[in-house]
C-alpha cells in the first residue's frame, strides 16, 4: 500500500512539473539604451520606464501598487469572435500612483502591454511598453500622471488588438470608457453573420418567385398595344447563361466559402478571395499555356519535313 502511494505520489509530481509553464524570466537581464529604454537579445524590452521623475503636477507619489497580468489565447475564450486577450480589461488607480507590471506571456507568440497617452515630455512617444516572446515574464515601472483620464492598453501586434487584446487604465475617476473593451464596451464594428449561404438562396428564391408570377399574369390591353419587343441577342442569351452558371457555381461554392471565412474580419475576407482569384487565374494561364505548347507541338508533328 505504501509502495502504491509512493508512486502515485512520484506519478502527480512528475505530471504536474510536465503540465507546469516555465516563464522565461527577462526582467533581470535587460540592458539600459537610455531614456527608459531597456532590452535584451531574447525578445524582452521595456520602453518608458520611470521609477523617480515625478510627472507635472504630481507633488509625491499617492502610493505605490504592483498588478501582475497575463496574455494569451485562452483569456479570449469567454469573449465570443475574439482570439487574444488580457486576463483582467480594466484597471483604476490613484492619481501619481507608482505603477510596477509584471506582464506574463503564456502564449508562444509575441505579446504587448503597452499603455498609450502618456505626457511625451517624460514618457518617449507618450507610451510605457512591456513586450516578450513568450511563455516568459517581464517586468517594469511607471509614474501616472495626475487628473481623472481613461488610458488605452493593447497589443500592437498585427491584429492582436482587434482580435481582443485591448483593454482600459483609470487613473481617478477617468474620463469615460473607451471603444470595443472586451466584456466592457460595445464593439466599434461588430460581427455579423448575415451574409450566410441562407440569405443568398432566400434572396434568389425571390427573384426566381417574382419571375414566375410576372410570367403567369394575364396579358392587359396596354400590354397588347405596346410595341412587340426586339428578339434577344445571341449576345443577350450568352450573358444570360454565364449569370445562371455563375450563380449556380456560387451555391455550390457557398457551404465551403461560408466554413472557410467564418471568424474573419472583413479585411481577411477581401484578401483570401483576391488570393483564390489569383489562384485560379494562374491555373488558367497554365493549363492555356499548356493547351498552346500541344497544338504547337502536333502542328510540328503534321507539317512534311524537307
Amino acid at each position: 500500500m505504501v509502495k502504491l502511494l509512493s508512486a502515485g505520489a512520484l506519478i502527480f509530481l512528475f505530471s504536474a512539473s510536465v503540465m507546469a509553464v516555465e516563464y522565461e524570466d527577462h526582467s533581470g537581464m535587460l540592458m539600459d539604451h537610455g531614456d527608459g529604454h531597456l532590452m535584451d537579445m531574447a525578445g524582452g524590452m521595456v520602453m518608458g520606464q520611470n521609477t523617480s521623475t515625478l510627472p507635472g503636477g504630481c507633488d509625491s507619489i499617492s502610493e505605490t501598487k504592483e498588478i501582475t497580468v497575463h496574455a494569451g489565447h485562452k483569456y479570449a475564450e469567454k469573449f465570443p469572435g475574439r482570439m487574444f486577450a488580457f486576463d483582467t480589461q480594466e484597471f483604476n488607480f490613484k492619481p501619481c500612483t507608482k505603477l510596477t507590471v509584471h506582464f506574463f506571456n503564456d502564449d508562444n507568440v509575441r505579446h504587448q502591454w503597452m499603455m498609450h497617452g502618456l505626457p511625451k515630455y517624460l514618457y518617449p512617444k507618450g507610451m510605457f511598453h512591456l513586450e516578450v516572446s513568450g511563455p516568459a515574464k517581464i517586468s517594469g515601472t511607471l509614474i501616472l500622471p495626475p487628473g481623472d483620464k481613461t488610458y488605452l492598453v493593447h497589443c500592437d501586434i498585427a491584429q492582436h488588438m482587434e482580435k481582443g487584446m485591448k483593454a482600459q487604465l483609470k487613473v481617478g475617476k477617468g474620463d469615460g470608457d473607451l471603444p470595443s473593451i472586451p466584456g466592457i464596451t460595445a464593439y466599434v464594428v461588430p460581427d455579423d453573420y448575415k451574409g450566410s449561404l441562407s440569405t443568398v438562396m432566400v434572396s434568389t428564391a425571390a427573384a426566381a418567385e417574382a419571375a414566375s408570377a410576372a410570367a403567369a399574369k394575364p396579358a392587359t390591353a396596354a400590354d397588347k398595344a405596346a410595341p412587340v419587343a426586339q428578339q434577344p441577342k445571341e449576345d443577350d442569351s450568352a450573358i444570360s447563361g454565364v449569370t445562371v452558371i455563375g450563380l449556380a457555381i456560387g451555391l455550390l461554392l457557398a457551404p465551403f466559402l461560408a466554413k472557410k471565412f467564418k471568424g474573419m474580419s472583413p479585411a481577411e475576407v477581401i484578401a483570401t478571395i483576391f488570393d483564390l482569384i489569383r489562384s485560379g487565374i494562374g491555373f488558367v494561364i497554365r493549363l492555356l499555356s499548356n493547351l498552346i505548347k500541344r497544338l504547337a507541338s502536333n502542328k510540328n508533328n503534321i507539317l512534311p519535313r524537307n
